[in-house]
């Protein structure tokens, strides 16, 4: 087995009492692509900086290509970064701003002018070479950033929030553009982001920051289907979580919501045990909404329409349990109810793997 490329060990950062970093691991291998994903405050755009050079940890390691990285001076470590705000030069054309790195480093003119005419055919910025970057719109500007970020083949690229301030559709379109251009670098990259949806189209693998720790490490989807706490499952996706109460662990757990109503559950977080408080999660899709109850060996969670929402290929239904709590249902146009009105009674039905239980 090939070791990581990148190796952040028991990396920790404390200002004063209040505790930024805590004792993050985490390996990374060589082209991939590994986004830090999680609130403001949780520690990933910290990580990174540490990693970039630009901050020094209160303890830990970090190796790259197994050599050790917090000794070395940030502008000696050939990294590239790409921040929020674009930070070119904005005396310089964008061909200049793209060979600075490589003029930094005494490149030949030869090799300077082959890399940057490479750079921004990989970004599509060919025609723009000559303008300044004022002429340019913010995702051209941002194209720039990462065409200078790779015009020097840095081993990583680190790149912070870098799409956050672009509108939503220019910002998708980017996110198709990064995925291109690392498919045909092969560069690996650090990205960190806040926004789910961004995570998981752009990364091979999503590391979810907490209060300075790491949650989780995994795709998309192992992060999705099987999230390990409450926090990772309420940050991937959309999820209800109804209390319950464990009336069973032998087996498939068994289960009662407030109201009464039995609920076996296939999926138990370690340590609850018979009489404790739970929170049943369910995603919205996963939960059929029917007219009529099913029987009585399904879910058959009795509920109140109180909103429909037509959203193209899918019906958004909000319907309030016999505890009052909101719970959001996701189904296709075709599995539509036609008689679901607001104010109409309602049944909840879903599989028992579907449902996880997580501590109260």
């Amino acid at each position: 087995m090939t070791a990581p490329f990148l190796q952040i060990q028991s990396l920790r950062k404390t200002y004063d009492q209040v505790v930024a970093i805590d004792e993050v691991s985490l390996d990374i291998r060589k082209g991939e692509f590994m986004t830090f994903l999680g609130p403001s405050g949780s520690g990933k755009s910290t990580t990174l900086y540490i990693v970039a050079g630009f901050q020094s940890p209160t303890g830990g390691r970090v190796l790259l290509d197994g050599k050790p990285l917090l000794a070395v001076a940030p502008n000696r470590r050939n990294i590239g970064m790409v921040f929020q705000r674009y930070t070119l030069f904005p005396h310089l054309t964008v061909g200049e701003n793209v060979a600075f790195p490589l003029r930094v480093r005494r490149a030949p003119d030869a090799q300077v002018k082959a890399k940057v005419d490479q750079m921004l055919k990989l970004v599509q910025l060919v025609d723009c070479r000559d303008r300044m970057p004022a002429q340019l719109s913010g995702g051209q500007q941002q194209r720039v950033a990462i065409a200078r970020a790779l015009a020097y083949d840095p081993p990583v690229l680190l790149m912070d929030e870098p799409l956050s301030a672009l509108d939503k559709k220019l910002r998708e379109e980017l996110q198709l553009e990064l995925r291109r251009i690392h498919q045909q670098t092969g560069v690996t990259i650090l990205y960190v982001t806040h926004d789910q949806e961004e995570a998981l189209r752009l990364s091979d693998r999503i590391a979810v920051f907490n209060k300075g720790r790491l949650e989780q490490v995994g795709t998309g989807e192992e992060l999705y289907a099987n999230p390990a706490s409450r926090f990772v499952a309420s940050f991937i996706g959309n999820s209800n979580f109804l209390p319950i109460k464990v009336a069973g662990v032998q087996g498939s757990a068994q289960a009662i919501f407030p109201n009464g109503k039995p609920v076996s559950c296939d999926s138990v977080s370690r340590g609850l045990n018979v009489g404790d408080s739970g929170m049943l999660m369910l995603r919205p899709e996963q939960i059929t909404i029917r007219a009529q109850p099913a029987g009585r060996d399904r879910g058959g969670l009795p509920v109140t329409v109180r909103d429909v929402t037509y959203l193209g290929d899918t019906m958004h239904y909000a319907v309030a349990t016999p505890w009052e709590q909101e719970v959001a249902v996701r189904t296709s146009i075709g599995a539509r109810e036609a008689s679901l009105q607001i104010g109409a009674r309602a049944w909840l039905d879903w599989d028992s793997v579907s449902g996880k239980v997580f501590p109260a």
